[in-house]
């Protein structure tokens, strides 16, 4: 029987390093990864519109830094950094330590997993046909130059009265092959009819000989 497992995860310290990196002792960790939900869960509740693909969370021992990866970063910044200077406020609510929020453009959203299921969800929202979404997003990704694509959605598709899966796939997706750079996105669209779980697998290539993780190869 086939156990599933998130893309993400497995290959943290292959091809993709932790969102959140901090050490804590016992005493703290809860706190800490409590904090952390609540820095994420504010920033995607109320900058939905940026764009926001990921938040990762660093912590030293006087401040926490919040890097916002967003696919339109001048949304986030606001006019002269009005809007950075608010989030940074409200995130000084929920955190104990000073707070540093930097923001980095996320160049190809058309390659990011988690920002091409939000485009989904968003057109079923919008009530446009899933099929043609599907076929449009699919063929937008791999023209973006991915070497494949996978995208489910599965829910009460169209207003049908029994849930359903529907898939689309381009290329190739080697979920099992832990060199391949596989970004995986995960997000639910709010329909009329009910939720509709979309999920995005894209392959955007092999690590080359030698590497272990992306940032050596952009530092080599």
């Amino acid at each position: 029987m086939g156990q599933k497992v998130n893309p993400i995860s497995f290959r943290i310290g292959i091809t993709e390093n932790w969102q959140s990196m901090w050490y804590a002792d016992k005493n703290h960790f809860g706190d800490y990864v409590v904090e952390d939900e609540k820095i994420r869960r504010h920033i995607k509740k109320n900058y939905d519109f940026a764009g926001v693909s990921k938040i990762d969370i660093e912590r030293g021992r006087e401040q926490v830094k919040v890097i916002i990866h967003s696919a339109r970063p001048g949304l986030l910044i606001g006019r002269k950094g009005s809007e950075v200077e608010k989030l940074q406020s409200n995130l000084q609510d929920i955190v104990s330590s000073p707070v540093d929020v930097s923001i980095q453009e996320v160049s190809q959203p058309e390659l990011d997993a988690q920002l091409v299921a939000e485009e989904v969800a968003q057109e079923l929202e919008r009530r446009s046909a899933f099929r043609r979404t599907l076929k449009n997003v699919a063929d937008m990704t791999m023209d973006a130059g991915a070497l494949g694509v996978k995208i489910l959605i599965s829910g009460r598709l169209g207003g049908a009265e029994i849930a359903r899966s529907v898939h689309e796939d381009r290329g190739s997706i080697p979920l099992h092959t832990i060199k391949a750079k596989i970004d995986y996105g995960f997000t639910e669209s709010r329909t009329k009819y009910g939720s509709i779980g979309v999920k995005v697998w894209i392959n955007k290539g092999f690590l080359p000989p030698g590497v272990k993780n992306p940032e050596e190869e952009n530092n080599g």
